[in-house]
């Protein structure tokens, strides 16, 4: 069992929905949604590059329906919403060049993630691998907290931009906050690191302006204080931006889609892939299944590890790891993850119990942004399995967290 580590410093970042790698990743979820809208049993692996003026669609789609989709309309229309309107940006919705090389997905693969093709009965996992969950009390939303004050902190400046409110913001932009823990809790936060893409305008006023907001918004939270430093625009200019100034590609920041950097990852990316990739939906499965022990006050920390095999239906290991945190013990809680009456992480049980190929008032490019996790819209965080869990293991009656 892990030791609770008391006191530190943490690190998370948060990057905005204008940044190249997360406009593809919103473009490539876009496309996932028009092909589920299509078809709820489509196969997508859709990916997504952007350069200079230039997008490309790249991998395997397999869905009734598909003639009806135009990708191209697609990724202009998220470019377009993301705000690179401007040809001066050298990245526009309605000039980039454009190119489709999208197949369909190899049946190889189709016969082992389809129910009674493969050469198991049941729908198995889309591919091998180990995926990860984690929560923690440290927060509202049982995230940790440097990367829900990044998250929180680059959503309220990209509600600034597209408010006018600051009218010299651009889309690109990214925040980093540092937060030091004493008995494992949230203390100060110590640095405040904000790269925004601007307009030509002076340092000193772009410097002043993220200043004023972050303390408006930060400083509720109790964990600014006079020794909090703030690093803004450090290489002292930030005009060139987008995917003009860097190249971007679907799933390279699964770090900002997860936990920060906390716990475990498993290296799988999410976006563009569709539910029966359990890099996906098991990852979202053991989110769910952590944050609600967090809930139930089975344990103030929670990471879960599961593993499966391509074309096979079971999880090959579940693993899990309160930090020393827990009020049961570990091996009830993993107990009951095994039995699968709880939590079933059987993959065509995951994507009916989370309802994930027909999504209900959120869609998956909304997930491209401000992380996969810590917002309640999604059906994996809802905490609605509490009252099981204690059940399960005869502690009804414990305060819920």
């Amino acid at each position: 069992m892990s030791k609770l580590k008391v006191d530190h410093i943490f690190t998370s970042e948060s990057v905005s929905e204008g940044h190249p790698d997360k406009l593809c990743d919103q473009v490539s979820d876009a496309i996932l949604d028009a092909c589920l809208e299509q078809d709820p049993r489509s196969r997508v692996a859709c990916e997504t590059a952007v350069t200079t003026d230039f997008v490309i669609n790249l991998g395997e789609i397999t869905c009734s329906g598909w003639e009806k989709i135009d990708p191209e309309a697609i990724a202009r229309k998220v470019v377009q919403e993301i705000g690179y309107d401007r040809k001066e940006l050298l990245f526009c919705h309605d000039s980039f060049k454009y190119q489709c090389l999208i197949h369909p997905q190899s049946s190889d693969i189709s016969q082992g993630v389809s129910e009674d093709e493969g050469l198991f009965k049941e729908q198995g996992a889309g591919d091998q691998g180990m995926m990860f969950g984690y929560a923690t009390n440290a927060t509202p939303s049982l995230m940790p907290a440097p990367i829900h004050y990044s998250h929180m902190l680059l959503e309220h400046l990209q509600n600034i931009r597209k408010q006018g409110d600051i009218d010299y913001l651009r889309p690109d932009a990214k925040t980093q906050v540092s937060v030091l823990h004493e008995n494992g809790k949230p203390k100060a936060i110590t640095n405040i690191v904000i790269s925004h893409q601007t307009a030509d305008v002076p340092l000193e006023r772009i410097r002043k302006d993220m200043i004023d907001v972050t303390r408006n918004l930060l400083e509720p939270t109790g964990l600014l204080n006079k020794e909090t430093t703030y690093f803004v625009n450090p290489t002292g200019k930030f005009v060139i931006g987008g995917p003009h100034g860097d190249a971007g590609l679907t799933g390279r920041k699964i770090i900002v889609d997860t936990y920060g950097g906390v716990g475990c990852h498993g290296g799988g990316a999410f976006s563009g892939k569709d539910p029966s990739k359990v890099d996906r939906s098991a990852a979202y499965y053991a989110r769910y299944a952590a944050k609600n022990i967090v809930a139930a006050g089975l344990a103030e920390k929670c990471e879960i590890q599961v593993a499966y095999a391509i074309g096979v239906a079971k999880p090959l290991s579940i693993n899990i790891d309160t930090f020393g945190t827990g009020t049961v013990d570990e091996a009830e809680i993993q107990r009951i993850l095994e039995d699968g009456l709880v939590f079933d992480f059987r993959p065509a049980s995951i994507v009916k119990d989370l309802k994930l190929t027909e999504p209900k008032n959120w869609s998956y490019r909304q997930t491209a942004v401000a992380g996969h996790f810590g917002r309640d819209l999604f059906p994996w965080e809802q905490t609605d399995k509490t009252a099981a869990l204690q059940e399960a293991l005869g502690v009804r009656e414990r305060q819920v967290a």
